[in-house]
């Protein structure tokens, strides 16, 4: 029998997309601590200059309200704003201090959307209508059979797939147990194992494992790990602040592309920064020239236009004039390339069962003060 000693409890990993609001600010901020990951090295930091502090306020239902009530009215952790390149805002909520790693959530998805411009500028990709099955060979007689890179990152793989995280037997909570079990392979099989519903770019399916896929071509492509080639292209040159990582499969194995992994506040505005910047670091193309264009010209109309956005591009969702990486909770970068600006909020936006009302008014809040930074540089 061991002796008693202090331990910490941490939330069940396989829950993570079910935890409720007393534990969501706390287990956004330890993810690399319930999942297997790889770490992002970082070079030498280069830091933000800071401008005059703005003080935007918006309006939600005639009642006009500043940050503060921004922050607490929505569970919000993290608030930056940039403009030109510059910080003009930034505060943080809900324990979150500058050096904690909060998750990505989704918003990694567009990140490593433009990892993919970085390969095709490498030559190591050679066309993005390139068939998945050329980088992956397993997923070989799978549904996957016909989609292409471009598919899979517009979201349009045409193979049935249920993102219903409130279910636990949802196809995404399958792969969220089979990450948190650290299966190796775990993902790679349960992708393999699903039907086809729709012919190959003809419909808009949001499909976490259509990145998951689209994450692991790019790396067969680079060969080298996801992390080590987001360090190469990103992380060094820009001068990321901290080191962030990638949440993986099983031990050592495959970069989740498409979810949950971790970086502090800043860093999420100097990848918005990144791609602000044309895909260009201190005069050097990392990214093809109109590959940000590309990836911000609408490929499918949005079912249900929510969260202020209308269409969808290379995993990136758009609505006039602006550009947004989205993920769960509450996980938000918006860039505004004709103004200059990028608004990131993170947040532990309360879900359902927790909320009667999900989190939709919260979002929609976000939307509203957005907007209301926007309008400061219209």
């Amino acid at each position: 029998m061991s002796t008693a000693e202090p331990r910490d409890h941490l939330p069940r990993a396989e829950d993570f997309l079910l935890w409720p609001p007393t534990i969501q600010p706390w287990g956004y901020r330890i993810v690399d601590r319930l999942f297997a990951h790889r770490v992002i090295p970082r070079g030498q930091p280069k830091p933000f200059a800071r401008h005059a502090e703005i003080a935007p306020r918006y309006a939600v239902d005639g009642v006009t309200h500043d940050v503060a009530a921004f922050m607490d009215r929505n569970f919000i952790s993290g608030l930056l704003v940039l403009q030109d390149g510059a910080i003009v805002l930034e505060r943080y909520g809900l324990g979150l201090e500058e050096t904690d790693r909060w998750s990505t959530m989704s918003t990694i998805k567009s990140m490593t959307a433009m990892l993919v411009g970085a390969a095709v500028h490498d030559g190591a990709i050679g066309s993005i209508d390139d068939e998945v099955t050329r980088y992956l060979p397993e997923m070989r007689s799978s549904a996957y059979d016909g989609v292409t890179l471009h598919h899979v990152l517009t979201m349009s793989s045409g193979v049935r797939w249920n993102e219903d995280y409130a279910d636990r037997q949802s196809d995404v909570n399958r792969y969220s147990k089979s990450m948190a079990d650290r299966v190796p392979g775990g993902v790679l099989k349960l992708m393999a194992s699903l039907p086809r519903a729709h012919a190959p770019g003809s419909t808009f399916l949001y499909n976490s494992g259509d990145t998951f896929l689209l994450g692991a071509a790019l790396t067969r492509a680079v060969g080298m790990p996801l992390a080590d080639y987001m360090s190469a292209k990103v992380w060094r040159p820009a001068g990321m602040e901290y080191e962030g990582f990638y949440t993986l499969e099983s031990e050592g194995g495959q970069e989740i592309g498409g979810s949950r992994a971790g970086m502090v506040l800043r860093d999420f505005g100097r990848f918005a920064q990144f791609v602000l910047d044309d895909g260009v670091i201190d005069g050097e193309r990392v990214l093809p020239e109109g590959w940000v264009a590309a990836a911000s010209t609408p490929a499918f109309r949005v079912p249900e236009p929510q969260a202020g956005v209308t269409h969808y591009g290379y995993s990136w969702w758009l609505r006039d004039g602006c550009m947004s990486a989205l993920g769960f909770a509450g996980q938000r970068i918006d860039i505004f390339r004709e103004e200059k600006l990028v608004v990131v909020t993170l947040g532990a936006f309360p879900q359902a069962p927790f909320v009667a009302t999900g989190d939709k008014p919260h979002r929609a809040e976000v939307v509203a003060f957005v907007e209301s930074v926007r309008a400061l540089y219209a």
